[in-house]
């Protein structure tokens, strides 16, 4: 069984097109708790997999839901570590379907204790494109992104495109030379913050994320990443106001808190 979801997900607005309909199977209420985006790799290093499971694991115990894509790899890992009432798994495939055959156990999972979300038509089967447009909304949902491990060209690093667009924070895990090349080359290009401390990190961004919830509407609609011209138009005294105390800043003509 499953619905459409019948009212506005503010965090969505951040995506370039808000998605005509969405279905989901779950509870719904989990939508209200802090978030945060793990994507990475299909095939993840021994390395990866332990600080993937253990990372989302310590998010989840500190009050976080995990937003992920419910594919092999890192995905799964991610759910598995938050545990399923802690997740939200968006699928690349119409919500009664459950893809990839292998995660079918734990999708079910998903849909009895955390959520599923979809934005394509019941039966649309996974195309390759229909996983790039997943990406958006995993991305849209978090407070921000963590990648794990990542090839250049790699479906992850199309998520790390949209987080950049919306104006989201990107953290990775520390990886050796000529390990996960996609984090390397964004820690590189000052694109990502290293985690390097993951007791110390998972203090401060679940503290940030709370932080977020409980924000004015102003602050939520700038986490949004709205134009300037919306901003504007919508809050003219706050988005001066905040501007001259450096609460906010425009890049690329878009709005971002600092």
């Amino acid at each position: 069984m499953f619905d459409t979801i019948s009212f506005h997900i503010d965090a969505l607005e951040a995506m370039a097109h808000y998605p005509k309909d969405l279905f989901y199977k779950g509870s719904l209420e989990i939508l209200s708790r802090p978030k945060i985006s793990i994507v990475g790799t299909r095939r993840p290093n021994p390395y990866t997999r332990a600080m993937t499971y253990e990372l989302a694991k310590k998010l989840s115990m500190a009050g976080m839901v995990i937003v992920s894509g419910a594919a092999a790899g890192v995905d799964t890992l991610v759910h598995h570590g938050a545990g399923c009432e802690n997740t939200i798994a968006v699928l690349p495939c119409g919500i009664d379907l459950r893809y990839p055959k292998a995660n079918t156990d734990l999708i079910k999972s998903i849909e009895k204790n955390g959520l599923t979300l979809s934005q394509f038509e019941p039966s649309f089967e996974a195309r390759a494109w229909s996983f790039v447009v997943r990406n958006e909304i995993v991305v849209a949902l978090g407070e921000c992104l963590i990648v794990t491990e990542a090839d250049l060209g790699s479906g992850s690093m199309r998520s790390v495109e949209y987080a950049l667009e919306m104006g989201k924070q990107i953290y990775v895990l520390p990886h050796r030379i000529r390990e996960s090349e996609g984090t390397h080359h964004l820690l590189a290009q000052g694109k990502a913050i290293a985690i390097e401390d993951m007791d110390t990190f998972v203090a401060n961004i679940s503290k940030t994320a709370r932080n977020a919830m409980e924000d004015t509407p102003f602050l939520a609609f700038c986490r949004t990443s709205p134009s300037y011209e919306e901003v504007i138009a919508k809050f003219p005294g706050e988005i001066f106001e905040a501007e001259l105390s450096g609460r906010v800043d425009v890049r690329n003509g878009r709005v971002c808190l600092i």
